[in-house]
């Protein structure tokens, strides 16, 4: 074998270790924990207070590189008919046609695009989001994740809180009813409040 091959063999392997291994080491997959994770939203009723809601199956992943964060990825599905808002005849309309229709669009998801850190332990997750067969760009302010911590099991788990805000009616959702006093029966904004554990794999 020749000098020059050598060497460049040599190049090789300081490039990987210098670059590649640290990549590995730092990224690591967690997968949503639903036992221990808060899928909620709230939107105006009536204009005079707030209903909120949740969403209780879903399944969702993160590759959090902790040395680059502008390296990591989000992406959740959530099924749609899992819709909960403690009124079963409120919950029946929201699954049907006139909101999410469940039966044509069982799912909606979340893919994140960009991830941009603002300082310590805060975040903007820009992805994805597809409601009812449309996709729109939305923006999460996210605060996490937290320091990874092991359980009494042996697992590693970590957290995170974020929160958006979008217009129902960007995603089809347009159903309303005009009330006599004026106004609308249901507000177009609808905040996204998450509560998230993970689970490192």
């Amino acid at each position: 074998m020749g000098r020059n091959k050598i060497s460049k063999n040599i190049w090789l392997f300081i490039l990987t270790v210098v670059f590649v291994i640290p990549s590995l080491v730092s990224a690591a997959t967690w997968e949503i924990d639903p036992d221990h994770t808060t899928i909620g939203f709230s939107v105006r009723h009536m204009m005079v207070s707030n209903v909120k809601g949740l969403f209780s199956h879903f399944s969702g992943k993160a590759v959090i590189d902790d040395a680059d964060m502008t390296k990591s990825s989000f992406s959740a599905t959530i099924d749609t008919s899992s819709i909960d808002t403690k009124i079963a005849k409120r919950d029946t309309h929201l699954k049907s046609a006139d909101f999410f229709d469940v039966t044509k669009f069982p799912d909606m998801t979340f893919v994140s695009k960009k991830v941009i850190p603002e300082g310590k332990d805060h975040m903007k997750v820009i992805g994805d989001l597809t409601i009812k067969g449309t996709t729109k760009e939305v923006t999460l302010e996210v605060d996490g994740p937290s320091t990874a911590m092991k359980d009494p099991w042996g697992n590693m788990r970590r957290g995170a809180s974020a929160a958006a805000k979008i217009n129902r009616k960007d995603f089809g959702l347009t159903w309303n009813k005009a009330l006599e006093a004026g106004g609308v029966l249901v507000g177009d904004e609808v905040t996204i409040n998450l509560e998230v554990e993970m689970i490192k794999k």
